[in-house]
């Protein structure tokens, strides 16, 4: 019997097997970088160990550390969660050696689904069909679109979609790059890429006895990057017969490598044909088994301590009911093609309840660093149907308060709302080509910003308190305040008087103010606005975050006069977030054209490319591999050439 586990993870999924431990009486220890030693789940945690260092290298994936940090708390057994070490075989064989138990499957069938080449031949042989490799060197036109695909890990890193033949190499290149940096691993296959398909997995758990549970299938084809953002159970519009087919053929695969505990098989669905071909086996719990547990009602992390306890757990399910929706809340900014980002969340508050399931990573206060996938909590909802469950979950995270990160919250709520998802016609390219949408207009958020700072700066004047900011006893022309939102700049023009402010140039009115609330109508239309001011009082120095039925903005005040030394020179490439210069692709006094890469960035496991805006010529590089950088920091400076001048000017 397991007495005290160990998580050797972070975040969400170190949180969500202590929960299951707290309720079985099991004590629990968590492991944790420097970056890491202030979130919940430390705090969680009976007992927690230091990795000292940040680096994934150093810590989650060192596993000598690990291992040292089991022994030094005690810990009898050990659970690896999803990513880092959770599908490494030499990380379980010495778990195993260092006689603690091992929460998860056999070493052996870690190695024999670690390779997708590899697992793909075994499971041709199994009968489950699969769809063949190809050779970068050999591939033609008639092969395209292909699927450039690490043979390791997972998460969308270290693949590419190719459309064009001419950009295959390039594409092998950078997915080897990814992969090699991801998983150690820069092992690369080609496979014909099928458009419009869906990705549907089915949730496996096998015992020693030899059986083999199987809890239905999840459909996981809205991503971005590759990258699932959205998950259900069961799949949308999918024939019984298929579905049937696909459960048969999951068992099978994990039958032939004789697989214990959890896993999940995952296919690719050509809903054109209905035909479907094994892509992989996750040999761990998978980020979206919520949706399963919802559904099905079992405890996953249970049926995975169970089996390695060594009890017999199959078959003990009972029949699926109604429908569950799991949403992946990102710190990232889908308007910019989902760059990730970092800072602290100054208020981080989702609603649950009834039927609504949050699995956080992160609360109020805590900090989101660049080291680390940028998940920062999963949503679920279960209700008897797809319609309400989509509802219920659109309308929770609308309700949620995010402050002080950009996340994909606003771009999920439009997805749960959007006809075609709730027609239940989805595919792994719905994202693509499709806009986020954002508000054309963000006056009403920046007059209620305007509103609260005003009545923020009346209550720190102290004596003069009763004065309102921008009272004038003559009054000339309005007060202009300046924001800088979605990347661009726009003022608001108003007038402070005793009623309060007024906005000449809207029919926008100001109803209450009180802390952190601000009361509008727009359109004649009354609502509330949650404001949340964060920095000094100074201003322009200001950000302000604004939540309300229409979304949420974040606006930064830009202050009236700038210090010249804060000024960078024309043509400076900026780092668009923080993290790691992985390559400097050209040298000082080269000559670019406009899109070319300049520099390649990492940041939270992704790699990103810094590409030339026009021609030009390079001047200044201020970086090189392995520097760490700031968002905004400069990272070289190109000078246009004179054609490129002349032909802006006409000339």
């Amino acid at each position: 019997m397991i007495t005290r586990l160990m998580v050797a993870n972070r975040g969400e999924i170190a949180s969500r097997v202590f929960a299951t431990c707290r309720r079985l009486g099991i004590e629990t220890v968590a492991v944790h970088s420097d970056a890491d030693a202030d979130l919940p789940y430390v705090r969680e945690a009976d007992a927690a160990v230091r990795l000292p260092g940040n680096a994934p290298t150093d810590t989650y994936l060192d596993i000598d550390r690990v291992l040292d940090a089991a022994k030094r708390a005690g810990a009898d057994a050990i659970h690896p969660g999803y990513g880092f070490l959770s599908e490494n075989a030499d990380f379980a064989r010495a778990v195993i050696a260092a006689g603690r138990t091992w929460v998860g499957p056999d070493p052996e069938s870690i190695e024999q689904m670690g390779s997708k080449v590899r697992a793909k031949a075994l499971m041709e042989s199994a009968g489950v069909p699969v769809l063949p490799n190809l050779s970068p060197t050999e591939a033609t036109e008639d092969d395209l679109p292909l699927l450039v695909k690490a043979s390791a890990g997972g998460g969308g890193r270290g693949m590419r979609i190719v459309t064009d033949l001419a950009e295959l190499a390039g594409a092998v290149e950078t997915a080897r790059a990814e992969a090699e940096s991801a998983f150690g691993d820069g092992t690369v296959f080609v496979e014909p890429y099928v458009e419009r398909s869906r990705h549907v997995e089915v949730q496996v758990v096998g015992d020693r006895s030899g059986d083999v549970l199987v809890l239905g299938e999840r459909d996981c084809s809205l991503q971005r990057r590759h990258q699932k953002v959205v998950e259900e159970s069961p799949a949308p519009d999918l024939a019984a017969e298929v579905a049937g087919a696909m459960h048969d053929a999951a068992r099978a695969a994990a039958a032939a490598i004789g697989y214990v505990g959890a896993g999940t098989v995952e296919f690719l669905y050509d809903p054109a044909r209905e035909r479907f071909f094994f892509l992989e086996m996750n040999t761990r719990l998978q980020v979206e088994h919520p949706v399963t547990e919802l559904v099905h009602g079992v405890d996953l992390v249970e049926l995975q301590l169970a089996v390695a306890e060594g009890r017999v757990v199959c078959p003990t399910t009972t029949p699926a009911q109604g429908h569950a929706i799991e949403a992946r809340l990102y710190a990232e900014d889908p308007a910019v093609d989902y760059q990730p980002q970092s800072g602290v969340l100054t208020t981080f508050e989702i609603p649950s309840g009834a039927g609504i399931r949050v699995d956080a990573g992160y609360a109020s206060g805590s900090e989101v660093s660049t080291h680390y996938d940028a998940m920062l909590a999963k949503v679920i909802s279960h209700a008897p149907t797809r319609a309400e469950a989509a509802r219920a979950l659109a309308s929770t995270l609308a309700r949620a308060r995010i402050h002080g990160v950009t996340t994909n919250r606003d771009q999920l709520v439009s997805l749960l709302r959007d006809e075609e998802f709730l027609a239940g016609r989805v595919h792994t390219g719905f994202l693509e080509g499709r806009t986020t949408e954002t508000l054309s207009d963000p006056g009403w958020a920046m007059r209620a910003a305007v509103a609260a700072v005003v009545a923020d700066e009346r209550l720190r004047r102290g004596v003069q308190a009763g004065i309102p900011s921008g009272w004038r006893n003559v009054v000339s022309q309005p007060q202009q305040t300046t924001f800088e939102v979605a990347g661009e700049q726009q003022s608001v023009a108003w007038l402070g008087g005793r009623e309060g402010v007024t906005f000449p140039d809207s029919d926008i009115r100001v109803i209450d103010v009180e802390p952190g609330r601000v009361t509008l109508e727009v359109g004649g239309i009354r609502s509330s606005t949650n404001v949340l001011i964060d920095g000094s009082s100074l201003p322009g120095t200001r950000t302000i975050h604004v939540d309300g039925p229409l979304g949420y903005v974040r606006l930064r005040e830009v202050p009236r006069f700038v210090d010249p030394a804060d000024a960078v020179a024309s043509g400076s490439l900026l780092a668009p977030m923080p993290g790691t210069v992985v390559r400097v692709a050209v040298d000082v006094g080269a000559e670019v054209t406009a899109g070319e890469t300049v520099l390649v960035l990492e940041a939270m496991k992704m790699q990103h490319t810094v590409t030339a805006p026009r021609a030009g010529v390079v001047t200044e590089i201020d970086v090189r591999p392995g520097a760490q950088v700031a968002a905004g920091e400069v990272l070289a400076v190109l000078e246009e050439t004179g054609a490129d001048v002349r032909a802006e000017r006409g000339g």
